[in-house]
This record gives C-alpha cells, structure tokens and sequence, in this order.
C-alpha cells in the first residue's frame, strides 16, 4: 500500500494550502481581537477639545474628489500594460508572429479602454469648490 503523500505530486501543495489558509485565519482574527481590546474608544474628545488658546474645533468634511481615484486606477491600468510588454518585448523573436499578433490585440483592447475613458472624460481635472 502507498502512502499517501507519495500516492499524488500535488499533496505537499494542497498541505500548504491547508496550512496558508489556517494561518491566514487565524491571524486575521488573532488581529481583530488584538484591535478591539487595544484600540481607544473615547479619544474623539480628546482630539476635539481647544489647545490652549487656539480657536475652537470644528468637523470638517472630508473633500476628496473620486477624480482621485479614477485617475489612479487609470495610472495602474496602463502601468500594468508597461508590465505585460516587458517580457513579450523580451521574448519577441522567441514568440514570433503569433506573439506578435497577440500584443497587437492587447494593445488594441487597451486602447479601445483609453478612448472609453477619454469619451467619459476621466481624463479631464474637474475643481471641486
């Protein structure tokens, strides 16, 4: 009879999968409790009350336009395009014709996003007041 961790390449994985996912739990929780006993729950007085003579404190909303983020998430979308022609860049006599052709689409589908978002105005900076 076999054993079983000989009987299948893939045992070791699937054990560090197993093992991966208890850590993983187990930390996050282990996190959570951490946080909960440790975190400050009355220290928005604290931060509100007047310094010394200084004015009195007042909320102020948060502002942050999502143009922000929007023009981020455009940043990271062609940053990754750079990523992924590195290596074809790399290998381009390797690959030959059909690498060739599969660049030409993906810069294709890429632009076809950039005129889409150009036509949506996500490239243009709009004040917020």
């Amino acid at each position: 009879m076999e054993h079983i961790a000989t009987a299948n390449p893939y045992f070791g994985v699937f054990v560090l999968f197993v093992v991966t996912f208890g850590a993983f739990t187990a930390t996050t929780i282990a996190a959570r409790l951490a946080s909960r006993a440790l975190a400050a729950k009355d220290s928005e007085k604290i931060k509100l009350s007047v310094y010394e003579c200084g004015p009195e404190v007042t909320r102020q909303p948060n502002r942050v336009s999502p143009q922000f983020y929007l023009f981020a998430l455009l940043f990271l979308l062609f940053d990754v395009e750079i990523i992924f022609m590195f290596p074809w860049a790399v290998d381009f006599k390797l690959l030959g014709w059909f690498g060739f052709a599969e660049m030409l689409m993906f810069i294709l589908l890429l632009a076809i996003g950039f005129v889409y978002a150009w036509k949506k105005g996500a490239l243009e900076w709009h004040n917020i007041k």
